[in-house]
């Protein structure tokens, strides 16, 4: 299988389904293979073989380059070195590896936010998705707060398993990564603190679609400082201001966080506006 070095000198594997204009996917191209996980995972409102959805829906008039770069972090944590620059670099990485000089880029939460971070710096996107964070208004000091404290609770978490926590209960999930593993996104969001998102809108100058869900509100319970992550808030108040820079815009009517990533929802959105974009 090809792959491609990002920035710390690790590899990571592609795949590229169909054929047509470049996607670039970060997401896990393999279906579930265990059916356990996949179900205590369907509980949360999470698909563990989403990626294998998205590739499925999308590749049908597109060339997708689908790597899981979510998965590659969590496996190989980059506690240090998981910074903006870092992030844009390793997408145009696998860019390059995949032979595509042009591309659209795709990404979901976090990855939505690197995909802004790509399109400020190289002109080589075709068209940018942004699904679940908001291109003007992003709540970077919640997601710093919320970030810094799961690093916390990582280096203190117990030694024995706790209790399984009750599926949709945040507040109740029982710390499961390494500091190592929380501290990279503590080490991202700590970059873009006092990050002006309004300021770099004229250098996004591809085509730009932005949606997220209408119930995208995040409420953390008090080991998080009872912090809120308000996703769906910017969509709603600045919306006129996201439209005048150039973005199409979406709210999801009654979908949170969870379901809006869902490839039902997804691929009937994007993939006629990418098919329109490209």
């Amino acid at each position: 299988m090809p792959n491609a070095t990002l920035h710390d000198g690790q590899t990571i594997e592609f795949e590229t389904h169909g054929d047509g204009p470049a996607l670039l996917l970060p997401a896990n191209p393999h279906p579930a293979r265990d059916a356990a996980k996949a179900e205590e995972a369907a509980k949360w409102g999470a698909d563990l073989s989403l990626g294998h959805h998205l590739v499925q829906g999308l590749s049908e008039g597109l060339r997708v380059i689908v790597f899981d770069y979510e998965g590659h972090v969590l496996s190989r944590p980059k506690p240090e070195t998981l910074t903006p620059d870092n992030l844009a670099g390793d997408m145009l990485a696998v860019a390059d590896a995949a032979g595509a000089a042009t591309f659209a880029y795709y990404g979901y939460s976090w990855l939505a936010l690197t995909g802004l971070q790509l399109a400020i710096r190289t002109d080589r996107l075709s068209a940018l998705v942004m699904g679940g964070y908001p291109p003007l208004g992003g709540p970077y000091e919640a997601m710093l707060a919320v970030t810094m404290a799961t690093y916390r609770m990582a280096l203190e978490a117990p030694a024995e398993p706790a209790e399984p926590a009750e599926p949709g209960d945040w507040s109740s999930a029982t710390m499961t990564m390494s500091p190592a593993q929380t501290r990279q996104f503590a080490t991202l969001y700590q970059a873009l603190k006092g990050f002006d998102d309004a300021a770099v809108q004229e250098r996004v100058t591809c085509p730009r679609l932005a949606f997220a869900g209408s119930g995208d509100v995040i409420e953390y319970g008090p080991a998080w400082g009872d912090t809120v992550v308000d996703i769906a808030g910017p969509f709603r108040g600045r919306r006129a201001e996201m439209e005048a820079h150039g973005w199409d815009v979406r709210l999801l009517d009654g979908l949170d966080h969870m379901s809006a990533m869902q490839a039902s929802a997804v691929v009937p959105l994007i993939r006629p506006w990418l098919a329109a974009a490209l």
